[in-house]
């Protein structure tokens, strides 16, 4: 197993009185893909949600345990949480590129960043779209608005975006399950690729892509994590029969 990236203890979550995780313990291996899978309402995109203070955003979240990366504790009061988010970068659902140019849409976070250089952001524009597979179909339009784009090709410029301010973990929640089967391909295909660097994290309603695409998985159920291992053991060899019933399709 690759180093450990991310270390969970005991991480419990209330969204007012209601409990949406409970005690979850995990350890997410660096450099690889980790799926969470689990019917809807489980907790999985919470729990995606506490690697990159994301649930700060909403109110009347109490929040106790640890999350650490690289072996700091993410919840400290010292933690600058904007340099978090860019350590953990974010692909949600529904892409949601800027009402910008392709070019403006990567070059946003290294300009927030203080990268002011033309030739610098031209540089990391094209590595960015080069690593997120879409720098051919977009090379000639990059001062065209990146909402003129397809479906997928809009999911692949968010995650070029991402990219473009270096992180060391993309989180994804069901980054293709709005899209269609060709570009749902793409970027499976993509996150195979970016494993080389990145460690990835991915939710999905979809045990197939799960199968497809992650080296571990963790099956939550009623915000409980059940299971957490290997994905060709999750799905050939469950240990729990929760685990095996959500699998074999007769819950869920």
């Amino acid at each position: 197993m690759n180093d450990i990236k991310v270390k969970v203890n005991d991480l419990t979550l209330h969204y007012g009185t209601n409990m949406a995780l409970k005690k979850i313990k995990m350890e997410i291996p660096e450099k690889m893909v980790t799926a969470f899978i689990g019917p809807s309402g489980c907790g999985k995109s919470t729990f995606l949600r506490t690697l990159n203070r994301m649930n700060d955003l909403i109110e009347n979240v109490t929040i106790d345990g640890e999350v650490f990366i690289d072996n700091i504790n993410i919840y400290d009061k010292e933690i600058d949480v904007v340099n978090l988010r860019k350590k953990v970068g974010m692909i949600f659902q529904k892409s949601n590129p800027f009402a910008k140019s392709v070019y403006e849409n990567i070059a946003f976070g290294p300009k927030i960043n203080g990268i002011t250089n033309k030739r610098k952001l031209d540089e990391i524009v094209e590595y960015s779209l080069k690593q997120a597979a879409i720098w051919d179909e977009v090379k000639g339009r990059l001062h065209n608005s990146a909402l003129s784009l397809s479906g997928g090709q809009q999911q692949r410029i968010c995650i070029a975006r991402t990219l473009a301010v270096n992180p060391e973990i993309i989180l994804m929640d069901e980054p293709a399950s709005a899209l269609d089967p060709i570009s749902t391909a793409k970027i499976e295909e993509l996150i195979h690729e970016l494993k080389q660097q990145y460690t990835i994290i991915i939710v999905t309603h979809n045990m197939q892509q799960a199968a497809r695409t992650s080296d571990y998985t963790a099956f939550f159920y009623l915000g409980e994590l059940i299971e957490f291992n290997k994905t060709e053991l999750i799905f050939s060899n469950p240990s729990k029969r929760q685990t095996e019933d959500y699998i074999s399709g007769r819950f869920g």
